[in-house]
């Protein structure tokens, strides 16, 4: 039987473990260690490094593009291919009282027929437009020459000539209808005209074709 000396001196010399929970405790302080490790030899391969000094180079900003107005380009190609005609409009052609014939359509002789369905169906686009409501005969003819010289001038391919439907003339006669579209078919700078569809006047007003602007 052993003696309780005996038992004293091998507990002595058997080794101690730890509590459950500071070996759990080690270990999960394991993987920070080895992370703090890492970032301090990170830390200290890179001490001597120093960022590029930067380009003496300057940054322009590269310049858009200018817009292309594809649908003028369009407008005065097909304009250039139906106009043949480069003088400008003569006083004679304004001669008044053959002012009575109320034409609907008018183009200009030596144009294919093509014209004519092209400016119905708004092959050219509008780009400005003149009412006359109001107007005596005298200032809707000088208003009228006044902007055909501005549209000219600005370019313009296409018009509309507003010139009304007559209904509050006397008798309800469209006398001013009827000088408008004879004093455009005797212009020289106007190649064709047309009534506007009904959403854009109708028997009041016309599309009205110019010769293409000489570059």
């Amino acid at each position: 039987m052993a003696k309780l000396s005996d038992l004293k001196t091998l507990l002595a010399a058997a080794p101690r473990r730890k509590p459950a929970s500071a070996r759990r405790a080690t270990a999960s302080a394991a993987p920070c260690q080895a992370a703090a490790a890492n970032e301090l030899n990170m830390a200290k391969a890179f001490a001597d490094v120093r960022p590029l000094p930067p380009g003496n180079r300057a940054r322009h900003a590269k310049p858009k593009p200018p817009s292309t107005p594809m649908q003028r380009i369009a407008d005065d190609r097909a304009a250039l291919e139906a106009s043949k005609y480069g003088s400008e409009p003569s006083p004679s052609s304004w001669d008044v009282g053959q002012e009575q014939d109320d034409h609907q359509t008018f183009l200009r002789s030596g144009l294919g027929a093509d014209v004519l369905v092209k400016l119905r169906r708004g092959q050219w686009v509008v780009q400005g437009e003149l009412d006359m409501h109001g107007l005596t005969s005298v200032e809707a003819r000088d208003a009228l020459a006044d902007f055909l010289a501005q549209a000219r001038a600005r370019g313009w391919r296409c018009v509309r000539v507003i010139h009304g439907k007559g209904l509050s003339s006397p008798n309800r006669e469209p006398v001013l209808k009827a000088k408008a579209r004879r004093w455009l078919s005797q212009r020289d700078d106007v190649l064709a005209y047309c009534e506007a569809q009904a959403h854009a006047g109708g028997g009041g007003a016309v599309l009205v074709l110019l010769k293409a602007t000489a570059a």
